[in-house]
């Protein structure tokens, strides 16, 4: 949690370089190709600074490290992951964290954390939203996605541990509710973000997510995320594998 609050603002900064950036970009692109927005940059993804096997990797190779393996669904519980707990006991859950780092302009906090005012920017849909109760606070990878992908074979508090990862910056975003409840349990083969500029954003979040928990993908997963990513090129993903 301490890492994602001191880190935000700097990884904040990165995200705007890259936008910036990579909407010169976005304008060569075919119109039938996803925007490049995120092409050019060094996303924020996963924990600051990354892995030596993790930091720096082009996007198509990162999506390449990701053990292909069927899914396997049997006995998800979505309450089996144990999530927006107060792991530090400092009053303020998971969900309030994620608001908190991310906010545009800052919330006031009051009794119990409670937040009020405040602006966020969803980059699913580029949607501004000043009331957070119109937020959802989305696991890149689903909890579903995650237990067909691995994750049946954790212990609980593993799974506790990934359902409020605050310590890498993008495993958690807080985005419309209309667009997280749109995305439901689906990996990129069946959603992605409405928007076209969060198109290599979301590749990089996600890849960086699977990676870091050591996750696997379907065929079909991956079959969508190469082909999503090839307007990619310069986008890059780091990240740390989790404890």
């Amino acid at each position: 949690m301490t890492l994602r609050r001191l880190g935000f603002l700097s990884a904040a900064l990165l995200a705007t370089t890259a936008l910036t950036a990579c909407t010169a970009e976005t304008t060569k692109a075919d119109d039938s190709n996803p925007a490049t927005t995120e092409s050019g940059s060094t996303n924020p993804s996963g924990a600051p600074g990354g892995a030596p096997e993790g930091a720096g990797l082009p996007l198509v190779d990162a999506i390449k490290k990701i053990p292909v393996a069927a899914e396997k669904r049997t006995g998800y519980e979505r309450d089996s992951f144990k999530h927006w707990v107060d792991e530090d006991e400092d009053g303020c859950s998971t969900r309030q964290e994620v608001l908190i780092a991310e906010a545009v302009t800052a919330p006031e906090q009051g009794a119990r954390c409670a937040l009020s005012g405040g602006s966020w920017r969803s980059y699913y849909d580029e949607v501004e939203v000043t009331d957070a109760r119109k937020l959802d606070i989305d696991h890149m990878v689903p909890l579903a996605e995650a237990f067909d992908s691995g994750a049946y074979d954790w212990t609980p508090e593993r799974r506790q541990a990934y359902a409020n990862d605050l310590s890498a910056e993008r495993s958690l975003v807080a985005v419309t509710a209309k667009t997280n409840r749109s995305k439901a349990d689906k990996d990129p083969a069946a959603w992605m973000p409405p928007s076209d500029s969060a198109t290599c954003t979301y590749l990089v979040d996600w890849t960086a997510t699977k990676l870091r928990w050591g996750l696997t993908a379907d065929e079909a997963e991956q079959k969508a995320l190469l082909e999503r990513a090839e307007p990619c090129v310069d986008s890059v993903v780091t990240y740390e594998p989790a404890p």
